[in-house]
Formats: structure tokens, C-alpha cells, sequence
């Protein structure tokens, strides 16, 4: 017979993971309008992490803080050359009528030269765009839908990929070995990007978060950014202040497992698009940087018009 103590502990982590699962957003699939394409969301829940590294060799990830993060659904999948090009071209991007929107929406400049390599387009990731190029596209979604789609923070795109593993260096724990088991690294990527979602995802049902293509976030790239925040703070982000450097994670193809985990931080550099020979330098594209690509995300609390104003003025300076 059940003890009344064991009864006691039953029903208190049957009541914990009631209110996880209540906290956690719902999944939902967001359909983009006179296309067949679609964007996958997957609810994250509101949450408290422990950025940054418990055993870290590298400098920007100290000194370690915990922070709280809002809830927040984040696209399963990295944003594909297709869902891209929907934004690209208005002869895709089509109104409700069947006709081309002409409501100047600022597209992408045509690149100087294939940004994938022709290591794929349709259904693989987007990839060769600046931090601005991917900002536009949220900004042109968001527009196009009436909802707020932005990047994520650093610290949104590290909770969401270790998924409440808080210690280990990746979400499955510290084992390389799993790695192919997830990732396209330099290891099993045969030095291309890979079709999206082809491998396990993590447990909160994002794949490719690790390699494939590294990952744009919303902030500027700051080596002591956690020197800035205390414990406890709420949704931190540091905020941009020039084009370069900017925060990009989780690794690509091409990298080593120690670039994949879930605390690396890594800034862009000008070096990206060195072979660009426009002046000044495109502000879209990277010449150079076929290993970056972006995902995005829906806050939970969407902000009022007038803060989604300030926000694009902050973020694409104007």
C-alpha cells in the first residue's frame, strides 16, 4: 500500500508539472499567406537560466548569472531560402488579392554572388544575410501578419537550447560523441549546410539549434556583457550601439564540437564580407558568412505598436 508521505511527493510533482505544462505556450503553425509555406513555433516557457558556462575556458562567458526569461515561442526550424525569398521578391509576396505588395517594404539588395555556394535553397537554411538582412525579415513578417516576430536575445536562444539543462555543456549532456546524433559540424556536415530537420531535435523541439548554420540574435556583441547584469535580472539584452560586432550562436557546419556549445558566444566581424566589392559594403549581405543563417521569434506579451515602433527605430536605425 502507497505510503501517505510517497502519496504527498506523488501529487507535489504531478502539481509541479501541471503548472511547467500550463506555463508553456501552445505550438502553433503560422501560414504564410498565398503560399504553400508555413513557419512551426514551439511554446518556450517562462523560465530562469543559468547563463553562461560552469566550467568555461573562455573569458565572455564569465562571470555566470542567472536570469529570468519571459515566455516565448521560438520557429522549430532555422528560416529557410524559400520562406526568405517570399520576403525577397515582391513578385512572391503577394496581397490577399493575388497582386504584388507595393506598400514599400525595404527588401534585400541582390547579393554579389550566390550566398549559399549552391549547397542548397529550397528547404535548407537561409543563409549569408547580415544581422539587418534577418531583421528586416521579422519586421516584414511581422508586418505582413499584424504580430510581433523579432530574433531572439543571446540569452532567449541559450535557454531555449539548453532547455532547462543547465550544467552540461550541451542539452544532452557533456558526451561529443552524441553530437552527430543532432548536429552538422565539421565532424558529419561534409563541409555544407544540411536540408532543415533532418536530425533529433532538442527536448523543447528545436532542431538544428546546434551546427547547421550558426544562429543571428538581437544583440550587440559585448565580451564583458555579463559583467553588466546582477543576478535575478529579467530578460537581459545588450542593446545595439554600431553594425559590428553582433551576437551570433550555436556553431555551424563547419565547426569544431567545443564551437557548439550551448554557452559559446560569437561575434561578427567585418571579415564576413571582405570580398564585397560595393562601397560602401552591402548592408544585407555577407559575402563571406554562408555559415550563418537565423530563426526567429514571437513573444508571448506582445508589445503595443508604439513600442514595436521604437524597437525597429533602435534596432535598424530608423
Amino acid at each position: 500500500m502507497m505510503s501517505k508521505r510517497f502519496s504527498m511527493i506523488l501529487v507535489g510533482v504531478c502539481l509541479t508539472w501541471m503548472l511547467h505544462a500550463q506555463d508553456k505556450p501552445e505550438n502553433f503553425e503560422l501560414d504564410i499567406s498565398q503560399t504553400d509555406l508555413s513557419i512551426q513555433f514551439v511554446g518556450i516557457p517562462a523560465g530562469t537560466l543559468n547563463l553562461g558556462s560552469k566550467k568555461s575556458k573562455e573569458d565572455d562567458e564569465e562571470p555566470r548569472k542567472e536570469v529570468e526569461i519571459s515566455a516565448f515561442w521560438m520557429s522549430s526550424h532555422e528560416i529557410t531560402h524559400d520562406l526568405f525569398m517570399v520576403y525577397r521578391d515582391p513578385q512572391v509576396d503577394l496581397d490577399e488579392d493575388g497582386n504584388p505588395r507595393v506598400d514599400g517594404i525595404t527588401r534585400p539588395s541582390a547579393p554579389y554572388e550566390d550566398p549559399v555556394f549552391g549547397m542548397g535553397k529550397f528547404g535548407f537554411p537561409a543563409a549569408g544575410m547580415t544581422q539587418f538582412g534577418a531583421l528586416q525579415f521579422c519586421r516584414w513578417l511581422s508586418e505582413k501578419t499584424g504580430e510581433f516576430y523579432r530574433l531572439p536575445t543571446e540569452a532567449e536562444w541559450e535557454y531555449a537550447c539548453k532547455a532547462g539543462e543547465q550544467d552540461a555543456p550541451y542539452f544532452f549532456g557533456k558526451k561529443k560523441k552524441q553530437l552527430s546524433q543532432y548536429a552538422w559540424y565539421e565532424k558529419n556536415s561534409e563541409d555544407r549546410f544540411h536540408e532543415v530537420g533532418k536530425l533529433k531535435p532538442n527536448p523543447w523541439g528545436l532542431y538544428d539549434i546546434l551546427g547547421n548554420v550558426a544562429e543571428w540574435t538581437l544583440d550587440q556583441y559585448q565580451e564583458d556583457a555579463y559583467n553588466q547584469w546582477q543576478n535575478g535580472v529579467a530578460d537581459p539584452w545588450i542593446k545595439p550601439t554600431a553594425l559590428h560586432p553582433r551576437s551570433v550562436r550555436g556553431g555551424s557546419f563547419r565547426d569544431e564540437p567545443e564551437d557548439l556549445r550551448s554557452a559559446n558566444r560569437i561575434e561578427s566581424t567585418l571579415d564576413w564580407k571582405k570580398r564585397d566589392p560595393q562601397i560602401p559594403k552591402s548592408f544585407w549581405w555577407n559575402t563571406d558568412s554562408p555559415f550563418v543563417g537565423f530563426r526567429i521569434i514571437k513573444p508571448v506579451e506582445q508589445p503595443t505598436q508604439e513600442e514595436q515602433n521604437a524597437f525597429w527605430a533602435l534596432v535598424l536605425g530608423g
